[in-house]
């Protein structure tokens, strides 16, 4: 059976980034029976099972199996995904009244309650790891334990966010996972039941996932602009009688410095961001003509490294004299090198830098702001988006231009190859991915008049944009 991509790099790479201890399980629900055949490695249980049974044999074994209705040991596992019918005792509630209810009219409710695939469709159902290429799956099984299914959640949540709903029938639980997926086409979680612990061997601390194929890519992508993000598995402990106040990403504390910012009518606040080669400073400068100050933080974060200042101690305490040029100015290129790669270091670094950098941030705006009235400053910030920085400004720019375009500049401005050029602009949020965080835009991607043209539109709206929160 033909597959219509590869699913193996997408699926090894979910695996390293959740830690998954079982195999994602391609589900696929076959209209005849007799295509289980065309599945590669194929097994076919010899004695009456259950589905929970078949999803353990992939997810912990590396089987593939296929199964039909008479396959299954009773009717309630080939019921769920609609290959037999259930029996009357069970639909009018005696089967679950004898140990899972306390009467026949809570059994029938239960039974009621359970969702179920409509019945005719489909003949067979067929498993396998995904990341060997069975077949294209209807929906893939994802088992882990609930820390790793909060950073799947956050992951499917990352673009166009929507709530994820629980649902729980109880005994049968398969059906929230399995049958609930097909009918909304929506991810959906459960809880495991007594019967797929006792049988499928899941364990006390796992849940389980559905998820439709379709969004196994949205999945991925939500999950490594986390990562990048500094949201990963397994997550590290910050410490219950510690102060935690450092360990919080900056958005979480920025309540201070942003009403001290933007408190202030007669001053508008603009940051200024874009990825590598998009032409921030050119816009920048344009802006700056038109009567907007910068503030830029590749400037500041030069100045507060110079010699003797606090940052610059601070780091050759921790990197060493390894990182200082002959004249023991900082190596900023051999810094650069030792944390590019490397998570840990860069953030040593940035609690280095960042405090100081701020610091003096704010003593220019106050600078820049102080006896003006309505001026507009702009703080170039390449970063912006990556540093969580948003809440501080009144309006956000993203100066734009396409990923091609970037990668021409990059390689004629730098003088380096494709293949380096594009790990740096890979190593930072897309142009396209940023742009959602910004409400204006300027397209770099044309000649430097079309530029000049938006820049001076833009440059006519933040003036009436401040001119109206002043008369407020």
């Amino acid at each position: 059976m033909n597959t219509s991509r590869d699913w193996a790099k997408p699926i090894r790479r979910l695996e390293m980034l959740m830690r998954l201890k079982y195999f994602p399980v391609a589900f696929k629900l076959l209209e005849d029976k007799e295509r289980l055949k065309d599945i590669p490695f194929i097994r076919r249980i010899k004695h009456k099972s259950t589905l929970c049974q078949l999803i353990n044999l992939v997810k912990s074994f590396d089987w593939t199996v296929g199964a039909d209705a008479d396959d299954f040991m009773s009717d309630m596992c080939p019921s769920i995904i609609g290959l037999r019918d259930i029996a009357d005792f069970m639909k009018d509630g005696t089967f679950r009244s004898i140990v899972w209810t306390k009467n026949r009219a809570d059994g029938k409710k239960y039974e009621n309650g359970i969702p179920r695939l409509p019945l005719g469709k489909y003949q067979a159902v067929a498993m396998a790891p995904l990341v060997y290429n069975p077949f294209d799956p209807d929906i893939v099984l994802i088992y882990a334990n609930p820390a790793q299914m909060m950073l799947l959640i956050n992951s499917l949540q990352f673009e166009n966010y929507e709530v994820m709903q629980f649902f729980c029938v109880g005994e049968s639980s398969c059906s929230d996972a399995i049958s609930r997926c097909y009918l909304t086409g929506k991810p959906s979680l459960t809880i495991p039941c007594y019967g797929e612990r006792r049988y499928g061997h899941a364990q006390d601390d796992e849940l389980v996932m559905a998820i439709p194929a379709a969004m196994v890519d949205k999945a991925l992508a939500g999950m490594e602009a986390l990562y990048r993000r500094g949201i990963r598995y397994p997550i590290s402990y910050a410490g219950a009688e510690t102060d935690i106040a450092g360990e919080f990403p900056q958005a979480y504390t920025a309540g201070a410095m942003a009403s001290v910012l933007r408190g202030n009518p007669n001053r508008l606040l603009l940051g200024v961001t874009g990825s590598i080669g998009t032409g921030k400073s050119t816009v920048a400068k344009m802006l700056e003509e038109l009567g907007a100050p910068i503030i830029d933080f590749d400037v500041l974060s030069r100045i507060v490294v110079e010699p003797g200042k606090p940052a610059y101690r601070d780091i050759v305490a921790f990197f060493g004299e390894q990182v200082l040029a002959e004249d023991k100015t900082l190596d900023r290129e051999k810094l650069r090198g030792i944390v590019f790669n490397d998570m840990e270091k860069r953030k040593k670094l940035e609690s280095f830098t960042h405090p100081r950098i701020s610091e003096k941030f704010m003593e220019l705006v106050e600078e820049y702001s102080r006896d003006k009235q309505n001026i507009i400053i702009q703080v170039v910030i390449p970063l912006l988006v990556e540093a969580q920085m948003q809440a501080l400004f009144d309006h956000l720019l993203m100066v734009y231009a396409p990923e091609k375009v970037q990668l021409a500049r990059v390689m004629a401005r730098d003088g380096i190859d494709e293949t380096l050029a594009m790990k740096i602009i890979r190593s930072q949020i897309s142009p396209d991915e940023k742009k959602g965080y910004c409400d204006l835009v300027v397209d770099n991607s044309g000649d430097i008049g079309e530029t000049r043209r938006q820049v001076e539109e833009l440059w006519r709206k933040l003036n009436e944009i401040q001119k109206a929160r002043a008369e407020q």
